[in-house]
């Protein structure tokens, strides 16, 4: 993966996100995403971060985190530096175009416990690309700091699909192929559970907010927000106030739709309860590991 001492660039406030998705959307067509392609080399940097409680309330229901404690949740850092990595994807110096981007994974390490009434520096940056068998991958980097410590960071991939010489992995057992986890829950999920999202979070991607808009972009429906089903997971879950945890994103959730939630030993998933789907593995598990 190519890498560089990105330079930093200090905001004065969250960027909006709406603008930066129709920028994005605007700028796709002329994209040629390759893995050897140039990307942004900026680090955005927000200092003096304080998190809005009643948005981080409404998060922590559409989620199913527990509400009134002063902590943050493990996965909300995700949604308060979401903002800056768009504006780092819309760019026009961002190779992979932003129509058609699919959020692969993410992996998260959180050090200690985020006060909620804390004030944190958020930075984001992307860490280069890499050649996918479905085409190029995109790392991009978010770090959360109290002070001089970095007490959470993550970094999600992002994939761009076109044709690629890359080969696929060999000797492996697909996911899907896997014993499923022990059932544990079994959710039905309403069919507005992507616009509730979107309120709480800001991402207003239409693919999840009606099957109209759902349908221009190749869906049946309206499809669950990737880091809503890790979040809803983590929420029934649990993690250590220092953890690491890792998902990878196999396949959307069409809403609305019944899945089924499975656990064991550290390690989650989402299944389609009647058809076995996978959607999405993960775990979680102490930091440092043992």
């Amino acid at each position: 993966m190519t890498t560089a001492a990105p330079a930093t660039s200090t905001l004065t406030g969250v960027p909006a996100l709406a603008p930066l998705l129709a920028r994005g959307a605007l700028l796709s067509p002329l994209k040629r995403p390759r893995p050897d392609a140039d990307f942004p080399r900026t680090r955005l940097v927000l200092p003096g971060l304080r998190v809005d409680l009643a948005r981080l309330a409404a998060y922590e229901r559409v989620c199913g985190f527990a509400t009134g404690a002063d902590a943050l949740p493990v996965t909300y850092p995700h949604v308060l530096g979401f903002p800056m990595a768009m504006r780092l994807m819309s760019a026009r110096d961002f190779p992979l175009p932003l129509l058609g981007l699919v959020h692969t994974s993410i992996g998260i390490t959180r050090r200690a416990a985020m006060p909620a009434t804390g004030a944190y520096e958020l930075a984001v940056h992307v860490e280069g690309l890499a050649p996918h068998r479905r085409g190029t991958e995109a790392s991009v980097v978010t770090e959360l700091r109290a002070g001089a410590d970095v007490v959470w960071e993550s970094r999600s991939t992002y994939l761009a699909r076109h044709r690629t010489t890359a080969p696929a992995a060999t000797g492996e057992t697909s996911p899907q192929d896997r014993q499923p986890l022990p059932t544990r829950a079994e959710w039905r999920l309403a069919g507005d559970v992507g616009r509730r999202y979107a309120a709480a979070s800001g991402d207003r991607n239409p693919i999840h907010l009606h099957p109209l808009t759902a349908r221009l972009f190749g869906f049946p429906r309206a499809i669950a927000h990737g880091m809503w089903t890790v979040a809803r997971c983590l929420a029934e879950h649990g993690a250590p106030d220092a953890t690491v945890v890792r998902a990878e994103f196999r396949a959307p959730v069409l809403l609305p739709g019944t899945v089924a939630y499975g656990a064991e030993d550290g390690r989650f998933e989402l299944r389609g309860a009647r058809d076995g789907r996978l959607h999405l593995s993960g775990g979680a598990g102490p930091y440092p590991a043992a």
